[in-house]
């Protein structure tokens, strides 16, 4: 039978057992942690439960174990490579575990809508809360939830203890490492051109940068603010240039790292030759820029799985702490 007709009875787990050969706990671990199933007896569960239109009454089942298998993201919006990718891999995590995902996007990152996303997603009984926090306030204001639910907040930099938990790829490390690489291949100065300083990142990637150069005992290169923008890049290239040339430039990400190099090739100056830059992100087509692109790949997967396993701890009792995940330098031409 695929669902039920008028009059019948809607097919249940045990008919979804029974189909499939398995046992009904099986079936429960299929819908609820998929992950714990072998493949092939996976695959022959959801076979069962498509051929006969099985749906979970969800309502039933929050009742009977005070939990909703739902846990509510907040994320700055789509508009950010770095927390939306991470909001992305989060939400994907969640499915792999059983869990759905409510996301509430912020647009001003005011602190009136930080409290009204957080009312929303407690008022949808999510079992624990994921915000992903670039930007100081944000994460201040998201602290707040920690007294409603379990919470995992994604910012490098913000102290984790007592009920929240701190989830983050090490900016500061990715910096050193992408520096480090540009001191390395010859570089005597490298001036940076960062994102907004209110941004955890960005403020971990001046770090990085800062003492890449001091441990090289090189001088101090010139720091430009950007806006994580190909024009706010293409600026600080052009001013780079009127200063006077550094002999590598890095660049917090990698959009700001297309304006640079184009501001470059339109002032007569070759990369790598008449200076190496690196970005980071590691971006969809950073390897055919021109030239391709030396930058910080960030394991956005890996860290939603482990926001995702933190989350589940946190909802089992465990005390607040910090975890962090190392990011990798993918070396292409601009640098060497």
């Amino acid at each position: 039978m695929a669902g039920s007709e008028p009059g019948q009875r809607r097919p249940g787990m045990m008919d979804v057992a029974r189909l499939a050969g398995v046992s009904h706990q099986t079936v429960s671990r299929v819908l609820n942690a998929p992950g714990s199933v072998r493949p092939a007896t996976r695959e022959r569960v959801r076979a069962a439960i498509a051929r006969l239109g099985y749906r979970r009454n969800m309502a039933a089942r929050a009742l009977a174990t005070d939990s909703t298998r739902t846990i509510g993201v907040i994320t700055a919006g789509s508009r950010y490579f770095g927390p939306a990718s991470a909001a992305a891999a989060i939400e994907a995590a969640a499915r792999r575990e059983g869990y759905a995902t409510v996301v509430a996007a912020l647009t001003r990152g005011s602190g009136d809508e930080v409290a009204e996303a957080l009312d929303f997603l407690v008022g949808r009984g999510v079992d624990g809360m994921i915000a992903v926090a670039p930007r100081a306030h944000i994460a201040t204001a998201v602290e707040r939830a920690a007294r409603a639910v379990p919470l995992v907040v994604v910012a490098d930099g913000f102290p984790a203890g007592g009920r929240i938990h701190v989830v983050s790829i090490d900016q500061e490390l990715g910096a050193r490492m992408a520096v480090g690489h540009l001191l390395g291949g010859g570089c005597r100065s490298v001036a940076h051109v960062c994102g907004p300083p209110d941004w955890f990142d960005a403020a971990a990637r001046i770090r990085g940068w800062r003492a890449a150069v001091e441990d090289a005992g090189a001088p101090s290169g010139d720091l430009l603010e950007g806006d994580w923008t190909p024009e706010r890049g293409y600026a600080a290239g052009a001013e780079l240039v009127a200063r006077g040339l550094p002999d590598g430039v890095f660049c917090s990400n990698d959009l700001m790292a297309l304006g640079v190099l184009a501001a470059l090739r339109d002032r007569g100056v070759r990369v790598p030759a008449g200076v190496a830059v690196a970005g980071y992100d590691d971006v969809a087509g950073a390897a055919f820029f021109s030239p391709p692109l030396t930058t910080v790949r960030q394991p956005f997967d890996e860290l939603g799985r482990l926001c995702m396993e933190v989350l589940l701890k946190a909802i089992g009792g465990a005390e607040g702490a910090a975890h962090s995940i190392a990011p990798t330098l993918q070396v292409r031409r601009s640098s060497e």
